[in-house]
């Protein structure tokens, strides 16, 4: 048996956050699988030990576009100067590019790239609608793994098969999650089904030889990491670096909603945070989401429909709570609703100090 210390657990999650539904009963009664957080005391990597691949199928209902939000255009911009800096703009490929966006911000910035996703929707010929396979691939010079690391079971396997393939070289950008800003912030509407693996800036130190860059980004909720696939070995656990998790990492759920209440954020922390309210007893009327895409969709889980923000504010009485799922994108929803109401931004609500 592996050594192993759990960490957190969780039943019965939805197994794809960002896929959004044609009808209420089919939201209520999506794929569902459980969480076992655990911290591997081999490798001090922490991943769902619960999780179960064939699952998983990712295809063109799956939507995570967060390029709706000039907010997270500006970060796109960041993180192409820095693959530009130091990875280069030729023979790059991005490995789940999703819908394409950021695909198509390099492309524009000169980059020689190609994309690789079965949930693209698009016509680019420069994106191929199937996942990556190292082993069909030619040498490239660099990579871009944009939240992509943390869907995959065996991230190890995976990064030295596209080394190998590479012909044992390659730069790499890595960009996920933080988890050490989920612990911090007891996020636990940050704990999904599709993430397998949760990573500190401590694993890429363990993981890679040498780091060209490893920092915190938008807004400290992600990870943004370069490395040289040459110095890629396998991790030992530190115990000088073990997990820090909180005892009281769920202690946001004590929030009562009020009964004129939304939440403003269909994507992955919107449908945890509405389902473990809803456990909780909380209630909402229904949920905003500024990408027209998921307008008139339900939410996996708890059914709750996804209005326009104009259609949401209509409803809205001066004065309601919104509950914002990601602070990042507050001044931008203040200044959409015109500052009329009560905003409650869920991942300051989970820092430590007294109970609200």
């Amino acid at each position: 048996m592996k050594p192993m210390h759990s960490l957190y657990q969780v039943e019965q999650l939805p197994t794809f956050q960002n896929r959004v539904y044609d009808a209420e009963f089919e939201a209520k009664t999506c794929p569902k699988g459980d969480i076992r957080l655990v911290e591997d005391l081999r490798t001090g990597l922490v991943y769902n030990e619960a999780f179960r691949p064939e699952l998983m199928n990712y295809d063109s209902g799956y939507n995570n576009e967060q390029a709706v939000s000039p907010f997270f255009r500006q970060h796109l911009r960041a993180v192409s100067q820095i693959i530009a800096r130091h990875v280069g703009r030729q023979r790059i490929v991005e490995i789940g590019c999703g819908k394409g966006y950021f695909l198509e911000m390099l492309v524009a910035d000169g980059f020689d790239i190609t994309g690789f996703d079965p949930t693209y929707e698009g016509t680019n010929p420069m994106v191929r609608k199937e996942y990556f396979r190292p082993e069909k691939e030619g040498r490239r010079e660099g990579f871009v793994l944009r939240h992509v690391l943390e869907h995959i079971q065996n991230p190890l396997e995976f990064l030295f098969t596209l080394r190998e393939a590479n012909e044992g070289a390659g730069k790499v950008y890595i960009e996920v999650p933080c988890f050490d800003w989920i612990c911090r912030h007891r996020a636990w509407f940050d704990i999904f089904y599709e993430h397998v693996n949760y990573f500190r800036i401590g694993d890429f130190n363990r993981i890679f030889g040498t780091l060209e860059l490893a920092e915190r980004s938008f807004g400290d909720q992600y990870l943004s990491i370069i490395a040289d696939l040459r110095t890629l070995r396998r991790p030992q656990f530190d115990p000088a670096n073990r997990v820090q998790f909180p005892g009281d990492f769920t202690r946001g759920l004590r929030l009562h909603p009020s009964e004129q209440s939304v939440i403003w954020g269909s994507g992955s922390k919107g449908v945890i945070f509405a389902l473990l309210m809803e456990r909780a007893g909380g209630k909402f009327e229904h949920v905003v989401d500024i990408n027209p895409a998921k307008h008139g969709k339900y939410l996996a889980g708890t059914g709750l429909k996804i209005s326009s923000p104009s259609e949401a504010l209509k409803r809205l009485e001066d004065g309601a709570t919104i509950y914002v799922m990601n602070g990042n994108y507050l001044a931008e929803i203040k200044e959409m609703s015109e500052n009329r109401f009560q905003y409650v931004t869920i991942d300051e609500q989970s820092l430590p100090g007294p109970a609200t």
